[in-house]
């Protein structure tokens, strides 16, 4: 039996994608991996949640494409959804043929090709089903919660928290460009998904009775960094200034890798930090582009007042380019999470026990972030979603801060994320419940 994975060409997707390559490379099948050159260095040179070893035991394979423009981000977006990554996402439709191709050759040297593909490639996959000896599986890398919002509809049962809607978290184009290829996810064998039963058990449930016929079957693996990981880059500049820090210290602060902000914005935020009396550790860069080694990108300029107080106390670092982020947050120091609340940051969060300010932009994250903090209870909301056009204020900012850094709520937030971290952990490990499940998918491929 040989494992084909096909990633979605985004940060997050390649990271989860590779990260489940090598879990199931540690069961001892080959395992190739399938993307464009340029995505396949991205995910190489970003390694995050895996120990860089196992990435030896996978095989990584070109796909070619057209060429595509990389245009640069919008801050000054309505909606702040990365709609420059659009020409890859289309060029990679066009991977259907010599992914037919490579399929069918490998099909010739196995009994067994098992096709893992992120549920957004489902159009890119679909020949699989015309192939004898293969079947395929959609890796879903959203939270239950929202897959189960999508599949119920309007009518949420009353058990279900209130969610923003999909339109108003996803542009129209977005809708289009899933919709157009949504068919060929109902040719997949079955589902599995990068989350955690113990956690989303109820809406797993949901997303079983509803999406999975007679014949589909489906895996709750998730998180798919393993418990026993140990920090790998500790030779990045920040480590350094947080072993410096007292333990619980250092609010981190990131938007992740689809997140472009105006110079407003970062002008408040900087204040907001600044007047709260936190430590923070701040990853201040542009959204990527489509090709994140295309370096014409937007530097985002700091106030030169907050720069200037910055370097005369210390009180904070603010990183300009790509942090391990999982060991930035199992850091000690970290004591709070400024985030976009993308499902990757909040599965990282939560492993790492550190409770979350909530600040979606756009797609699942609104709902991730009502599910972190009014399901959950490890985070507060910075902001209302109804208000999301609207520039933060520093006041507000500040006020986050140090109601996750320093009151009595927060420290709550934290025992809670502690005390979820302890459940995720303990589900990975032999014997829990995502491990568990991990064998069963492996089992059902070799049978």
């Amino acid at each position: 039996v040989a494992v084909l994975m096909v990633p979605f060409p985004a940060q997050s997707h390649l990271n989860q994608l590779l990260q489940f390559s090598c879990i199931v490379s540690s069961y001892g099948l080959p395992v190739h991996y399938l993307s464009s050159a340029i995505h396949i260095h991205q995910v190489k040179s970003r390694v995050n949640g895996i120990d860089p070893r196992r990435i030896g035991a996978v095989r990584f394979k070109d796909l070619p494409h057209p060429p595509f423009d990389s245009p640069q981000p919008d801050p000054n977006s309505e909606n702040n959804f990365p709609s420059q990554f659009f020409p890859a996402w289309y060029a990679a439709m066009a991977f259907r043929e010599p992914f037919a191709d490579y399929l069918r050759e490998t099909c010739r040297e196995y009994r067994r090709v098992v096709v893992v593909y992120d549920a957004g490639m489902a159009h890119v996959v679909r020949d699989a089903v015309s192939v004898e000896n293969a079947e395929s599986y959609a890796f879903r890398c959203l939270p239950a919660i929202f897959q189960a919002a999508l599949s119920i509809g309007k009518e949420l049962p009353p058990w279900f928290p209130e969610l923003p809607s999909l339109q108003e978290c996803v542009p129209e184009e977005m809708l289009r460009f899933v919709a157009q290829r949504g068919e060929a996810l109902l040719l997949r064998d079955g589902d599995i998904h990068n989350t955690c039963r113990p956690i989303e058990a109820p809406y797993l449930e949901v997303v079983e009775r509803e999406e999975i016929l007679g014949r589909r079957k489906s895996w709750a693996i998730g998180p798919t960094f393993p418990s026993t990981l140990k920090n790998t880059r500790h030779d990045h500049e920040c480590f350094r200034w947080l072993d410096g820090q007292e333990p619980n210290s250092v609010v981190y602060v990131s938007f992740g890798t689809t997140t472009s902000l105006t110079d407003e914005q970062i002008g408040e935020i900087a204040f907001g930090l600044r007047r709260s009396g936190a430590k923070f550790l701040w990853v201040l860069r542009d959204a990527d582009k489509a090709d994140i080694f295309d370096r014409e990108t937007r530097r985002a300029e700091l106030p030169r007042e907050f720069e200037e107080e910055e370097e005369a106390e210390g009180v904070g670092v603010v990183v300009r380019d790509w942090v391990p982020q999982i060991d930035v947050l199992r850091h000690p120091s970290t004591g709070g999470f400024l985030s976009h609340c993308g499902w990757n940051s909040c599965m990282e969060s939560m492993f790492a026990g550190v409770p979350m300010g909530a600040w979606p932009m756009h797609s699942d994250q609104p709902t991730n972030a009502v599910f972190i903090c009014g399901v959950l209870g490890m985070g507060l909301m910075v902001r209302d979603w109804s208000r999301r056009t609207e520039t933060v204020k520093a006041s507000v900012v500040e006020s986050c801060v140090r109601r996750l850094m320093t009151t009595s709520e927060g420290a709550e937030l934290r025992r809670k994320a502690e005390e979820l971290g302890g459940i995720v952990a303990q589900a990975t490990r032999p014997g829990g419940a995502s491990s568990l499940e991990m064998d069963s998918f492996i089992a059902h491929i070799t049978r």
